[in-house]
């Protein structure tokens, strides 16, 4: 059973270790969920006393005012044998074995919190003490409630002391340790009041009642002691504590309990009581019950550790790697995120990913349809056949064909597929671009980075405008040998007219017959037609030359080239991640730490039923 509270201990000190104390927070909190017991009293209720009496030592600072400041997670710990000690988590290799060394350590270690003013701080000092004459048990002991600010505080204390004892007790795994002094009205009791407005059942609420040999003569403490006066659901302790004098003459500890212990056996009125009064009974009974809760708990504490374990896992993976520290780590990290960034990129054009698909619709749809608008055949009306034949024979007419005319022709009627074939590079481009941008936002690591995510769509949109540019040059470059060559073999295999002119004796604007010029019209459309359709398959073949085989192949290689030549000052600019999130991550991956650790201890613990 022991190794319960000792798996609480640890948990507890590595819950402040990582900066886990429970306050308001973004992040999960173990420590809300770990089983306590929070000592609560007014100023001078005898709060400090019993902390001393439960563990037989003077260590706790006093003075007028506000003296703890700072929960004081006290943390009991029973040897067998051996000199007594005790240690402190913020000096974890030093053993204080003068208790009076204690007792400053707290003050300084206050101080160093709070900058040496009467302030309070919600961040715990966690003390442990080693000792034969101890039961294990832990103990968080909080400032004591006031209804005045003194010289150096603020008005506002009051209320800040009241809601920092509140974080504690109201937690459902809180044990409220409600201390009051007998020698005043138990209605007017600050422990009680704040206690019985979190706890109305009294179902987690030790009352402590202290000074009773102080109380005025002909009164006594057994209808509080007995429940009568203010029923719990626990049993009432009565303490009997050093008296200053005792105090500032520095009665042994030992010495204290044995009047104790006679006080209540010999006093008539609590005679009848006497074997559930006390110090050290005191002790014993909170260490039985810390127990038994947390063995009550453990189950629902394992699961939620391994829940939000998960959860931070989860998001940790989600805001992604933190950055490197080194030129050479920030190097390689830049250059895994655009790998990264490139294989969804590729991954698009290939079809793992939807999007590529698109520019086969380019070819397959919008290119044909585009060539097949020009309506070439009303370039070949007869007007126009006639104005460039007839152009073409210049001052006299052809003697065996219009050669030219021919040329011209089907040179005027092919240059109009140089708008489709470009619209289709740009059609492709922009549909390059598209696939970019979803490939950007698909790279996580890429959202952690804004100047790094810039710079990459920049780059990659650089590239993509060189290749669209070369591809434009190489689909232009195709319709113009088409211009610059013409199949010879498709004229040859026309049937021969005997009568390959007009009438000579007609005027030189009249030296063509209307079905003559039809031929020639119909003869160019169906060349132009032929070549059409051999553009249709060799432009697309081009542009996915130049521009998605090119950009899947090298769409950073100009981006990685610069980035060889950076120095550390840019690269660190590039991976300028917002403060914020790397905050988020370190905060995670420090409680993600805390969580994994409990999960090892909670594992690590073997407890009988």
């Amino acid at each position: 059973m022991e190794n319960l509270i000792t798996l609480v201990n640890k948990l507890q000190r590595a819950c402040t270790a990582l900066g886990d104390h429970g306050e308001e927070s973004a992040l999960p909190t173990l420590w809300d969920s770990l089983p306590s017991i929070a000592v609560v009293g007014g100023q001078s209720s005898g709060k400090s006393s019993v902390l001393e009496s439960v563990v037989g030592k003077d260590f706790l600072p006093r003075g007028s005012g506000i003296v703890t400041r700072r929960p004081l997670v006290l943390q009991l710990h029973r040897i067998d044998e051996g000199q007594e000690y005790a240690e402190f988590m913020h000096q974890p290799k030093k053993r204080f074995t003068d208790f009076a060394a204690v007792r400053q350590e707290i003050s300084d270690e206050t101080d160093r919190e709070t900058g040496r003013s009467k302030q309070i701080s919600t961040v715990p000092i966690h003390l442990s003490i080693y000792s034969p004459n101890v039961v294990n048990l832990t103990l968080i002991d909080l400032p004591g409630l006031t209804k005045v600010a003194v010289d150096g505080q603020h008005e506002s204390i009051v209320q800040d002391i009241e809601n920092m004892v509140r974080s504690y007790i109201e937690k459902a795994n809180c044990i409220i340790l409600a201390i009051s002094p007998a020698n005043q009205d138990l209605a007017t009791s600050d422990a009680i009041k704040i206690s019985r407005e979190v706890d109305p059942k009294g179902e987690r609420t030790f009352g402590v009642l202290t000074k009773i040999d102080l109380m005025d003569k002909g009164t006594d403490a057994v209808d509080i002691l007995e429940g009568k006066s203010y029923r719990l659901q626990y049993p009432w302790i009565g303490v009997v504590n050093r008296s200053q004098a005792d105090i500032n003459k520095s009665v042994d500890m030992i010495a204290a309990r044995r009047r104790e212990r006679e006080y209540f056996a010999t006093t008539p009125e609590y005679r009848h009581l006497a074997s559930r009064m006390g110090s050290e009974h005191l002790g014993k009974v909170l260490s039985k019950h810390l127990e038994n809760v947390i063995r009550s708990k453990i189950p629902s504490l394992q699961a939620l550790i391994n829940k939000t374990i998960v959860e931070l896992e989860s998001e940790l993976s989600r805001l992604g790697k933190p950055i490197a520290v080194d030129t050479g780590g920030k190097l390689y990290m830049i250059m895994e995120i655009c790998r990264a960034f490139d294989q969804n990129f590729k991954e698009r054009l290939d079809g793992v990913r939807p999007g590529g698909d698109k520019i086969y619709g380019i070819f397959e749809n919008q290119l044909p349809a585009a060539m097949k608008r020009l309506q070439l055949d009303k370039n070949l009306s007869m007007e126009n056949v006639r104005k460039l034949i007839t152009e073409a024979d210049g001052y006299q007419p052809h003697l065996i064909a219009p050669e030219q005319g021919y040329r011209r022709l089907i040179e005027a009627s092919l240059v109009c597929v140089k708008g489709p074939a470009e619209a289709a590079v740009d059609a492709v481009h922009a549909i390059l671009k598209e696939l970019v941008q979803k490939s950007i936002g698909e790279t996580t690591e890429l959202k952690q980075y804004p100047t790094l995510r810039v710079e990459v769509v920049n780059a990659a949109s650089e590239s993509l405008e060189r290749m669209k540019e070369e591809s434009k040059k190489a689909v232009l470059q195709l319709v113009d040998m088409e211009c610059g060559y013409l199949t010879v073999e498709f004229f040859r295999k026309l049937p021969q007219d005997i009568e390959k002119g007009g009438n000579p004796t007609h005027s030189i604007f009249d030296r063509y017959n209307d079905s003559y010029l039809r031929r020639i019209g119909s003869t160019v459309l169906a060349y132009v037609n032929m070549v059409c359709a051999t553009l249709r398959n060799s432009i697309p073949k081009s542009i996915v030359y130049c521009q998605v085989r090119e950009a899947k192949r090298s769409l950073l290689d100009y981006f990685f080239a610069e980035l060889g030549g950076k120095e550390a000052r840019q690269l660190s600019k590039m991976l300028d991640e917002d403060p914020a999130v790397m905050q988020r991550r370190t905060n995670l991956a420090k409680r993600l730490e805390l969580y994994r650790s409990a999960q090892a201890e909670i594992d690590a613990v073997s407890w009988s039923k």
